[in-house]
């Protein structure tokens, strides 16, 4: 990726022809600034351009990357951006799907946890790699399919977290360093310190969709759901969907009706006590070991 100065090519992209494909709006909640995505060329080239001043362009393979922080910004900020909704749209555009989803590694398999803004993605997989299971990816779960089989990207060193979060796992909201000083989000390093970064990709053993947390003394819990219906969840859990066309939805809808046919697919309840997230891994490592072992089990040849 280049950086700052512009270089010839991003100036000869932004003459060209353009037009507004999506203006998204700020969100307050996530404090994430308004982002306005224009296509140069007839897709050609795009720009990110973010309310902070902060600019992306991207050639049309996504082989090329120039960006350059705005006037308040840093280089820290610059970097959340690329390896977040920047990194999701490099993906859209090489023909990856992702999940917006974190996943660790269990047994050598990738255990990918999605599910909406705020579900506990990123919070479950930092407690999980605080209890010795390396992370694999944080936010955006890039999907590999090859004959049938699927695997999950390695991501960056880190687990993004909010101050609440970062209280729940270290007892104190200033217990880990912050992402940038314009900021407050957090991140807990995976340098295998305290927690650890799988380095490798690795095959897709299961995926637990968070739902909603309930006071439900039987919470956490596991629970079954119909193929249809995780199916219809996870297409609402990709990342950047509305970057589809229709047939690259019809496309993407397809390879995860063969995700959810070859792997295990279940909702996971947490509790609405935070101080049971210790149950809710313990929950998730041995329900996940008992599909892994029984994934083998069923692929063993008869009579051994």
């Amino acid at each position: 990726m280049e950086l700052r100065t512009e270089p010839q090519w991003v100036r000869d992209a932004l003459q060209l022809p353009s037009v507004i494909l999506q203006s998204i709006p700020a969100s307050p909640e996530t404090q994430d600034p308004a982002v306005l995505l224009t296509s140069f060329g007839t897709g050609g080239f795009f720009e990110l351009a973010y309310s902070d001043g902060t600019r992306f362009v991207v050639d049309g393979a996504a082989t090329r990357i120039w960006g350059t922080p705005g006037e308040s910004q840093t280089m820290e900020d610059l970097s959340t951006y690329f390896l977040g909704p920047v990194m999701g749209f490099i993906l859209r555009r090489r023909g990856v799907t992702a999940l917006h989803a974190s996943a660790v590694c269990v047994d050598g398999s990738a255990i990918v946890l999605a599910g909406g803004a705020g579900a506990g993605k990123s919070t479950t997989a930092a407690a999980l790699a605080l209890r010795g299971v390396p992370v694999l990816c944080e936010d955006i779960a890039a999907l590999e399919e090859k004959d049938g089989n699927f695997s999950v990207e390695r991501g960056y060193p880190r687990v993004c977290l909010w101050p609440e979060s970062v209280a729940l796992l270290t007892g104190s909201a200033e217990g880990l360093p912050r992402l940038t000083l314009n900021w407050e989000k957090c991140y807990l390093p995976l340098e295998g310190a305290t927690a650890g970064l799988e380095t490798e990709k690795r095959p897709l053993g299961a995926v637990y969709i968070l739902a909603p947390r309930e006071f439900a003394e039987e919470a956490p819990r596991v629970e079954t759901v119909s193929n249809r219906d995780v199916l219809l969840e996870l297409v609402q859990n990709t990342y950047m969907n509305w970057l589809l066309d229709r047939a690259q939805r019809a496309a993407e809808f397809e390879l995860l009706a063969q995700l959810v046919s070859r792997v295990p697919v279940r909702r996971i309840v947490p509790h609405r006590d935070s101080a049971r997230i210790g149950m809710l891994c313990e929950l998730i490592i041995a329900d996940s070991r008992r599909l892994l072992t029984n994934r083998m089990a069923t692929a063993q040849p008869a009579g051994r």
